[in-house]
């Protein structure tokens, strides 16, 4: 019995030491690469270089494609870096990049813009973060460009861009009587995908848990990812 026990111990060990390293790699930066805090921190129109794991990205056209991108202090939207198709079709979630470029904003959404990348070793996927609470507050914008999740949401109007399927869908909805405009971007989640299509389904008064990236255009405008109809 004492020889299980020991052995058991032994493996919690190792496997916390695992963890721990795991937890280290993640948060290493070369040298030269901005912290999430400095980025954040960092003047507009100011160069940057970051380093990012990438948690999903749009359609890779004409030698650019567009990134969400996540380390575990916050998270980055990459705007049109430079891209070979090639090079497109390793950004599978979790492929870590190296990124340079500059900062910038439009109508609230914090990007970096005319970048460059590489890949780097090292793999990581973000967990969403519940903000449903934070909904109406100032903090919400600093979770801007991270995997989140808004639980219990009222839909009140679904939309499509042009009035038909096939587009972007603009999806209104609500929680404690005030009214949020978030967004599926067909460049991210196309019309053949799952989301798109279970969207396109919902009915004012459904209530829904939405998973998405924390994209901002005057104000919240979340692009989504997942939703759950309860």
């Amino acid at each position: 019995m004492k020889r299980v026990f020991a052995l058991a111990l032994v493996f919690v060990m190792v496997f916390s030491m695992a963890a721990c390293a795991n937890n280290a790699d993640v948060n290493k930066k070369s040298e030269g690469v901005m912290t999430w805090a400095q980025y954040d921190a960092a003047a507009l129109d100011s160069d940057v270089v970051i380093e990012c794991y990438v948690q999903g990205h749009q359609s890779w056209w004409d030698n650019k494609i567009t990134v969400y991108a996540q380390d575990p202090d916050g998270g980055y939207f990459l705007y049109e870096l430079e891209c070979s198709e090639e090079d497109a079709a390793k950004l599978v979630p979790g492929t870590k990049i190296q990124v340079k470029g500059y900062k910038s904003a439009w109508e609230g959404e914090v990007e970096v813009m005319g970048g460059t990348f590489k890949i780097m070793e090292g793999k990581w996927i973000a967990e969403a973060t519940d903000v449903t609470d934070l909904l109406g507050k100032d903090e919400l914008i600093k979770h801007q460009n991270k995997k989140v999740v808004f639980k219990g949401m009222t839909i009140e109007a679904i939309e499509y861009k042009n009035g038909e399927p096939g587009d972007d869908i603009y999806v209104t909805v609500s929680k404690d009587g005030q009214s949020y405009d978030f967004c599926v971007e067909r460049y991210l989640t196309d019309p053949d995908t799952a989301v798109y299509k279970a969207v396109g389904e919902l009915k004012a008064g459904d209530k829904v848990d939405i998973e998405g990236f924390l994209y901002w255009y005057q104000g919240v405008n979340t692009h989504i990812t997942g939703v759950t109809k309860k």
